[in-house]
């Protein structure tokens, strides 16, 4: 802070959330919660084919259903134009356009009546007949597009074909995961009603100034035209972060039947329409001298994508427009699989690339920890084969090529406590107490394994907007259109805003959701925390220097003539630093002004970027100089990220095959952490997520039509209670200079290295070095 007061704790106190009675008694609104005069219901028909196109739609039997308003097809759907593509969140293709198939679930029709189960019931009475193509659906269909270099950052530094040439050691693997699906506890609502020519959106996002920009360039309205409402959102693993198709048939229903319309996506509904992590294929080699010395890594993963209605562009970037080559780039989201590779560990000679297989599928979407998650599963299981290779514990073969400083640009980290994580992590677990003798460690039947990996996690930030009110009661209003999908955005913000103006926390209101507020970036990426807190941070401060000039000319203001660094704020009052009875609080400065209020805009802007966009060391790790101009010089000069280390013990039946997970100890260096209450529960989620990447999640595609085959949750196995161990959560390291709060982020890196660890101490168990996730009874029998 610019404020003379004492440096923030590292871990902030457990506050509890400042949402949760309001949700505990029903009182938080979620999208499928709103209810308006006059709501019609819509339902949508999806495509039976994956491949190929329609030749005739009877809608005549739903149509003349008792309380259907109006059936829309491709053939009366009119023109919709789509929007301008987002560097990472592209818009959808625009629904209904035409009788084109090209994945098994596309909507084909929105069925619009009185109530929803008049809608569905009609729905079932749309009769399609199609004209079938063959779909291409697996990695290695020959008929399947791979496109190289697609993200346009494939990395390269030294030589690793010469180091590997003469290396001592060498190994290598190829790994694979498993497509995942987003299942949050709330299927995704999108409520729309026409005000004339105005348009408000309720709906479950994570980016709702997207979706302002995506259904205003598809009715060609102006972005101020259209309010997108988010308050409360059901949850969200990243399948938020784009606008699809529904909510853009949602707001055409309403503007077709000039009725509100209420749009739930079913739960199958939501395998297909709102995205899920790609599978993947990598291909890695590591070459090592005897002592544990890493000479090269080379590493080449491949993902799949969706097949889409546009041609993938091959052309690279130009030097001259950078940022407007890689917005030319089709519809479909960037996900690099190989992006943590150079940054992880001290090695002279890498070289990492991704290549992109289109497929008749579903689009993707990020999932939590998208790209590092897969990555790092690869490079953190290598690592622990070529441990056993050289007979060295893993932790010091990880400590033996630590990167001091951010190994591609030779710039040092803003701050780095995974040396910590790992000294930390292993004396909590116990690590010393491991026989590193594969299948040596037993407790009755059970065969016991232990493991562990790393993890460097890239940063991400981008400009955000606040604004902030401090009224004469001696309350506070602080306010920007960000979300809350549940990890406590409401709570860290208003303990942020709190403290900086010295107040207690039931003091300071908190408001987001609503594109009517000041612009933020969407809930993802882990820098929301970054993003929004920092223009928090800024804007209070801003409002505080804003009351000091008030008074600075005031000949009745003990505080006349203070500056910023003069004066502390504490329990509303503002006094010099140096003397506490000279000060005054909010409510006197105000009253004696005649004001009932004052408002201050700010924003965070952590550097000059194309299209307001922070890619920061992904973009920066694998460009070089080039990066550094593309995202911003003065941010590029400061490497930053999260770290952490993963410990688990896991039990295997011999003659079953059934694995069990007993214990996780998860250390995270994530800065400064403000609520360490919910800090911790991000983390727990986030290392479930990871239990479920490793044994349970697949989404199962009919490898002839292309068909989901467990889109429900009693098919898509999630892990329950009875598959989570105790889970002991450690935070090390301190604030983060990289941003004027300190923090770094927790939302995603608790997902990743579970799985490697995972693996590893499955290897270290039975012998069985598994290499495709998930991990499954028939893969240890």
């Amino acid at each position: 802070m610019t404020m003379a007061e004492a440096v923030p704790a590292a871990l902030g106190p457990g506050v509890d959330r400042v949402d949760g009675r309001p949700k505990v008694l029903g009182a938080a609104h979620y999208p499928s919660d709103v209810t308006l005069p006059g709501m019609a219901h819509a339902a949508l028909v999806r495509s039976t084919i994956a491949a190929g196109s329609i030749v005739r739609l009877d809608t005549a039997r739903a149509a003349d259903m008792l309380g259907v308003l109006t059936v829309i097809t491709h053939e009366n759907a009119g023109r919709l134009q789509k929007g301008k593509r987002n560097l990472f969140f592209p818009p959808p293709a625009a629904p209904l356009q035409d009788a084109r198939i090209s994945y098994h679930g596309q909507y084909v029709a929105v069925i619009v009546a009185e109530t929803r189960q008049q809608a569905a019931a009609a729905a079932r009475l749309i009769e399609v007949t199609y004209d079938r193509d063959e779909p291409v659906l697996t990695l290695d269909d020959a008929a399947a597009s791979s496109q190289s270099n697609p993200y346009f950052i494939d990395m390269k530094r030294g030589d690793a074909k010469a180091a590997m040439a003469t290396a001592e050691v060498t190994v290598e693997g190829t790994f694979t995961t498993s497509p995942e699906t987003h299942n949050p506890l709330g299927p995704f609502t999108t409520v729309a009603q026409w005000h004339g020519d105005t348009l408000t959106v309720y709906d479950s996002t994570q980016n709702p100034f997207h979706v302002r920009a995506v259904l205003a360039a598809s009715f060609g309205l102006a972005e101020d035209d259209v309010r997108v409402l988010s308050p409360y959102v059901g949850g969200g693993f990243g399948a938020g972060l784009r606008s699809w198709p529904h909510t853009i048939l949602a707001a055409l229903a309403a503007r077709v039947v000039a009725r509100p319309v209420q749009l739930s996506l079913t739960r199958p509904e939501m395998f297909t329409g709102v995205g899920h992590r790609p599978s993947t294929m990598q291909r890695l080699t590591i070459a090592a001298t005897r002592d544990g010395k890493l000479v090269a890594i080379d590493h080449e993963g491949t993902s799949t994508a969706s097949m889409g209605h546009e041609a993938p562009t091959r052309k690279p970037p130009t030097r001259k427009a950078p940022l407007q080559s890689l917005l030319k780039a089709p519809d479909e989201q960037p996900y690099p699989i190989t992006a943590g590779t150079a940054a992880a560990y001290a090695c002279p000679n890498v070289a990492a690339r991704d290549k992109r297989v289109r497929l008749n599928i579903a689009p993707i979407a990020h999932m939590r920890a998208p790209g590092e998650a897969e990555g790092n599963f690869a490079i953190e299981s290598l690592l622990d084969e070529l441990s056993y290779e050289l007979g060295m514990d893993p932790i010091d073969l990880r400590l033996r090529n630590y990167a001091e400083v951010q190994p591609q640009t030779g710039l040092p980290w803003s701050s780095k406590a995974l040396r910590e994580c790992y000294t930390v992590g292993a004396e909590r677990f116990g690590w010393a107490q491991r026989d590193p003798t594969v299948g040596a460690m037993r407790d009755g039947r059970w065969l016991v394994g232990y493991g562990m990996a790393g993890v460097t996690f890239n940063h991400y930030q981008a400009k955000c907007h606040a604004r902030a009110t401090v009224h004469r009661d001696g309350t506070a209003h602080v306010c920007s259109g960000a979300t809350d999908i549940g990890t406590g955005t409401y709570t860290v913000m208003t303990q942020l805003a709190a403290e900086v103006l010295g107040l207690p926390v039931d003091r300071v209101e908190f408001e987001l959701g609503d594109t009517r507020l000041p612009q933020a970036p969407q809930a993802g990426g882990s820098g929301l925390t970054t993003a929004l807190g920092s223009a928090v941070h800024n804007t209070c401060v801003a409002l505080v220097q804003r009351v000091l000039t008030l008074v600075s000319d005031d000949a009745d203001s003990p505080l006349r003539g203070c500056t910023i660094e003069d004066v502390v704020a504490h329990q509303g009052r503002l006094q010099h630093a140096d003397d506490e009875s000279r000060g005054e609080t909010y409510s006197e400065i105000l009253g004696r002004h005649g004001l009932s209020e004052l408002t201050v805009d700010g924003d965070s802007a952590p550097s000059r970027a194309e299209a307001g966009v922070i890619v920061g060391s992904l973009v920066v790790s694998r460009l070089g100089r080039f990066g550094r101009k593309l995202v911003g010089a003065s941010h590029a000069t400061v490497p930053a990220g999260g770290f952490g280390a993963r410990f688990v013990e896991v039990r295997v039946d011999p003659e079953l095959g059934v694995l069990r997970i007993a214990r996780i100890v998860s250390v995270n260096d994530a800065g400064r952490v403000v609520n360490e209450k919910l800090a911790r529960s991000q983390i727990i989620g986030g290392t479930v997520g990871g239990i479920g990447m490793a044994i349970f999640e697949e989404t199962v595609r009919d490898p002839d039509s292309g068909r989901v085959a467990n889109a429900t949750l009693s098919d898509y196995l999630i892990p329950v209670n009875a598959d989570v161990p105790d889970i002991d959560v450690v935070f090390v390291g301190g604030p983060d200079p990289a941003n004027p709060i300190g923090v770094k982020g927790v939302g995603e890196i608790g997902l990743v290295g579970v799985a490697a660890a995972i693996a590893n101490g499955v290897y270290h168990a039975t012998g069985r070095r598994i290499r495709s996730l998930p991990i499954t009874i028939d893969k240890l029998l």
